[in-house]
């Protein structure tokens, strides 16, 4: 399993929350949103889903990964 934290903007409610961790456990990862630090820290297998999916994932929902 692989870990990447990444940064997204737009995130300020539990729905935002729900809605981020909800589209990365679509693609067969695990999200984790600290709406503090408007952070999403994921695990994923890097055999089974890419970053950029992850990153398209999150943005289809509405926020902007910025890292």
């Amino acid at each position: 399993m692989q870990s990447i934290t990444l940064k997204v903007e737009g995130m300020s409610c539990n729905h935002c929350v729900n809605a981020v961790e909800g589209a990365v456990k679509k693609l067969g990862a695990t999200g984790k949103v600290d709406l503090n630090a408007g952070l999403v820290t994921v695990e994923y297998d890097e055999s089974k889903v890419t970053v950029d999916a992850i990153k398209a994932a999150i943005e289809d929902q509405g926020y902007d990964v910025v890292s």
